[in-house]
């Protein structure tokens, strides 16, 4: 039985990993970027609601807006509120970005190792 580790990858002169680990791999790796986005957001309300004063369900809507690219909800009245939400929403592209690669490494190593596995002669 092969042994499955988070961010082990099968080099390509092994065998393609049997679906179900894969799967158990696909779930490590979302289990992972659910992480990053839950504590994402709420550093984004923690900190709206600290630098802007807003209230906790103002500060979630702010940070989910933010977060998943849609935009600012509130006007910003503190330059500490501002100087937040601009590092924030810069912070949010790049964990937007950092997830979607890690919820897309497990599709594209399987797709590529299946390109190179060597076909056994005849």
């Amino acid at each position: 039985m092969t042994v499955y580790r988070i961010g082990h990858y099968e080099h390509r002169s092994q065998p393609l990993l049997e679906r179900r680990l894969f799967i158990r791999r696909l779930f490590g790796h979302g289990v992972f970027a659910t992480l990053i986005v839950a504590l994402s957001l709420g550093m984004g309300v923690l900190g709206y609601h600290v630098f802007e004063g807003l209230p906790w369900i103002d500060s979630l809507l702010e940070a989910a807006m933010i977060l998943g690219g849609m935009g600012p909800v509130n006007q910003l009245h503190t330059v500490a509120g501002k100087l937040f939400a601009a590092c924030y929403a810069l912070y949010s592209g790049v964990a937007f970005l950092a997830t979607v690669g890690i919820l897309l490494a497990p599709i594209a190593h399987r797709m590529l190792h299946r390109l190179h596995l060597e076909q056994p002669s005849d």
